[in-house]
């Protein structure tokens, strides 16, 4: 895309899991103007995310962190910690932005036949000799609030970096539903048996290309025995007694507010 072809719209750009932010008063904001905001080489590929308040979307990636437009304050801050920053549909559109570039970077090549793929719209492409057509993939992830009687199980994963403790989740396995996959995921993470599994909800998880799917569950049976090569803390614990819990970016989050409020279906 040549810089004549630029037009007002609002810039999605990574430095790897960067997302670049500018200030707009006393919050942040995506940049918005006419022509990118960092440097772009004629071989960067710069795609179209959507319309957002009737204004175009694009989004590419940087090699360094060099910001040209000295109109406004910048700032790059983690795609995670953007939450906190970002008006919620800002930070959604830089999610989506970002999977968009992952799975470019991704799909250079066909897997088949290892030559170059072609974009044949915003979110395809093609390989020329074997005709396959190549779109975003997404890993579906379960996650599940456990109740027995009045405490919730929380558990510790080796992956969280923080020091909280969350809910029981788990990647979909192929030839599974997504309740089977929650009834396995329990039983092999913690020996526990649920009953009376309800959907609560579901969120994008752009890290880089997931998709939650939260559920309640209420406790069967079983004595807790944690997955030691998956988790290394977990119990049940009061509304009185809770530990550091997720942030509020999570369905996590959501599920255990909702079970603190007294809101979820009974």
């Amino acid at each position: 895309m040549q810089p004549a072809d630029f037009y007002p719209c609002y810039w999605i750009v990574f430095y790897e899991k960067s997302l670049l932010l500018v200030q707009q008063g006393d919050s942040y904001t995506l940049p918005y103007t006419e022509v990118p905001p960092t440097p772009v080489s004629l071989t960067t590929t710069i795609h179209n995310i959507g319309q957002w308040n009737e204004l175009p979307v694009k989004a590419y990636t940087v090699s360094t962190m060099t910001v040209e437009n000295e109109d406004f304050f910048s700032e790059w801050v983690d795609l995670r910690e953007s939450y906190e920053r970002l008006p919620i549909e800002a930070y959604r559109w830089a999610g989506k932005a970002a999977q968009i570039l992952h799975w470019d970077k991704n799909s250079q090549f066909c897997p088949h036949c290892g030559i170059p793929t072609i974009s044949i719209s915003p979110i395809g492409k093609k390989c020329l000799r074997c005709s396959q057509e190549w779109y975003p993939h997404l890993a579906p992830a379960i996650i599940v609030l456990i109740q027995k009687e009045e405490e919730i199980l929380l558990v510790r994963s080796h992956n969280f970096k923080r020091n909280y403790m969350g809910l029981v989740a788990g990647f979909l396995e192929p030839g599974e539903s997504l309740e089977e996959c929650v009834i396995r995921e329990v039983k092999e993470e913690t020996g526990l048996e649920i009953e009376d599994l309800k959907y609560f909800g579901s969120q994008s998880w752009p890290y880089p290309s997931g998709i939650m799917i939260g559920y309640t569950a209420r406790y069967k049976s079983g004595e807790l025995t944690l997955q030691k090569e998956e988790l290394e803390a977990g119990g049940f614990f009061s509304r009185e007694n809770l530990p550091p819990i997720p942030q509020k970016l999570s369905i996590a989050r959501k599920l255990i507010d909702a079970w603190i409020d007294g809101t979820l279906t009974k």
